[in-house]
Formats: structure tokens, sequence, C-alpha cells
């Protein structure tokens, strides 16, 4: 006899005057979180998803490729747009000109470890100088009038777990929301991530906290939110190849039940309109949408005998056609 979990009832996330009713959110990933995957996502049962981060810098020097990413559209909404930097002025310019190209939320990256970000006293940089980046904060907020909110880690390393008492400043300067990542910068995407940080923060603020770290399966978000009480939960690497990951929380919460996977046939259409979707952007255009999608596309397929196979035949592929023609022999080979 199959016992069920007990419901978990799911409470709108407020932030500022935007109701996201699924308590669901598609993390920021560089080179993942196009146009193309947010909207798959979206049409798979998350609440609000976060572009690419976006940066300050380069958005005050008109970069091109930068303005090449600002692909939000309607069918998405509501729509976060990261941004990311150390300059209070440059990121309020940086907040006016994307809450002018239609952002609905902007949301402040402190939680990017990689030296290229890091080294500029960007993002997890600024968990270093709490003042600095309260002063970030408070610029932004004051430069625009959509909601500001910030995405943090625990802290730059276990000796300074300075997220925690930075999420009161982030408070006191108006952000919205909260986003706690619970690793250390210096852990990269290594080891666990400590959840009772993010219970220390949702005790810390009033504003919503949203969980973020090691969420791979329905009962790990069951349990952020037993364990942390947080009114949100972050979804990164796991909903790479996976966008069914935001319904089949959304199910197991409110019904305590698991949904059947997805088919092979189920994982070539979520492909096949991923990198349609992405090449039909004329910021990208086929060839680029090709060549990046050649190193995400197999996630669709992970778990399935030969995708190795499949994976090599992938990354020699042109054209968009050729990747359909690939897709669809392997649905006939397994048929």
């Amino acid at each position: 006899m199959t016992t069920l979990a007990a419901k978990t009832k799911l409470k709108p996330l407020q932030i500022g005057p935007i109701t996201i009713d699924m308590p669901l959110v598609l993390a920021p990933m560089a080179g993942v979180t196009s146009h193309a995957f947010r909207l798959l996502c979206r049409n798979h049962g998350v609440g609000l998803v976060v572009t690419e981060l976006l940066s300050s810098h380069a958005i005050h020097y008109k970069n091109a490729k930068t303005f090449g990413m600002f692909d939000w559209a309607d069918n998405e909404r509501p729509v976060s747009v990261q941004l990311f930097g150390g300059d209070p002025a440059l990121m309020a310019e940086a907040s006016q000109v994307v809450e002018a190209a239609g952002a609905d939320i902007i949301d402040l990256n402190m939680g990017c470890w990689v030296p290229k970000v890091a080294k500029t006293g960007a993002g997890a940089t600024l968990l270093k100088d709490v003042c600095l980046a309260q002063s970030v904060v408070k610029a932004m907020v004051d430069a625009v009038k959509i909601p500001v909110t910030v995405k943090i880690r625990s802290g730059w390393d276990p000796s300074q777990t300075t997220g925690i008492e930075f999420a009161k400043r982030a408070q006191d300067a108006g952000a919205q929301a909260i986003a706690v990542h619970a690793r250390y910068a210096n852990q990269g995407f290594t080891g666990r991530a400590d959840w009772s940080i993010i219970r220390r923060v949702k005790d810390m603020v009033t504003i919503p906290v949203i969980g973020n770290g090691d969420v791979e399966t329905p009962e790990d978000a069951k349990r952020m939110i037993a364990e942390t009480g947080c009114d949100a939960v972050m979804v990164g690497r796991a909903a790479m190849g996976n966008p069914w990951i935001f319904g089949d929380i959304a199910h197991y919460l409110e019904t305590g039940e698991h949904r059947r996977p997805p088919t092979l046939a189920d994982r070539i259409e979520a492909a096949l309109f991923h990198v349609k979707t992405m090449a039909a952007n004329p910021a990208v255009g086929e060839e680029r949408a090709v060549k990046e999608m050649r190193g995400q596309i197999t996630h669709y397929f992970k778990g399935f005998p030969g995708v190795s196979a499949l994976r090599c035949l992938l990354v020699q592929a042109r054209t968009v056609e050729e990747i359909e023609l690939l897709l669809r022999r392997e649905n006939n080979a397994h048929s």
C-alpha cells in the first residue's frame, strides 16, 4: 500500500506589488536562462523566472552583446532581470535602463563567485563589504519604481557568514525579497548547502525569503520549506534539461503524489522547443543557437540509453534541422 506524503499548502509569493501565485523560482544561470529556457520553464509551472546576469558596466557602455540579452517578453512575465556590479551609481543607472526596457523586478547578484565577476568587486565579493553592498541596494531602490530584490550566498567563506547580517541591511535599504543560496562563495557548487542559514535569514527579516541550494526533487523542496520556513523555493541546475521539475514540485506539495515522468517523446519536444525558440531570436540566430545548445541539449536525455552516442552526433550538428532529424531518429529507435 502506497502512503501519500502530507500535503503542503502553498501561499503566493508577494514581491512588492507583484503577486506570484506559484512560489517557485528559476535561478539565474549564465549561459542557460535565456528567453527560450525561461519560457519553457514558465510553460511547465515555474512562478518567477530570472534572466542571466547582466553587467552594469556593460550597460553603461552600451555593449551590443549585453543589450542582445535584453530578451524578456510578455509571455514569460513576471520576469526578474539580474544585474551585477559594485558601483552604486552604475547599478542605479543600469536599473533605470532595464526598468525602461520592461523588467518587472530587478535582482542584485551577490552570489556569483567566478573570478571574472568577483575580481571586479561585484557578485559575491560584495559580501565582504556589507556597507558598500547596502549602498548598492539603496541606490537601485531609489532609482526605480519596480521592486528590487537581492540574491546572496551565506558569505564569502565560513569565517564570514555575512549573508545573515546583510539580509537585514538589504531590507533596511528597501529590498523587497532576498534569495539565499546556502553555500559560501568559496565553495562554488561543491559540498552541501547548509539550509540552516536560510532559516537564520528568515528569522532576521520580514521580507520574503527564497531558499536555494540542493533542491533536486519534490521531496527536497518540501523538506526545505519545512526546515527553513522559506516563502519560495528556487531551483537552478536541477532544472537544466528538466523544466518539468517545477510542475513536479507543485503537484507533490499540493497532492502528496508524484506525477509520471516525461517520456522520451516529451523530452524531445521540449529540447526542440528550446533550440527553435532560441534560434528564432534575431539577437541569437540559428548558428549561435545550435552551438550553445550542443552543451545543453543532452541534459534532456540524462539517464536514457545511448545518450553518449547521441551527444557525439549532436556536437557535429550545424542546423536546427539536423538536430531535429537526430532526435526524431532517436525516438524512432526507442519506439
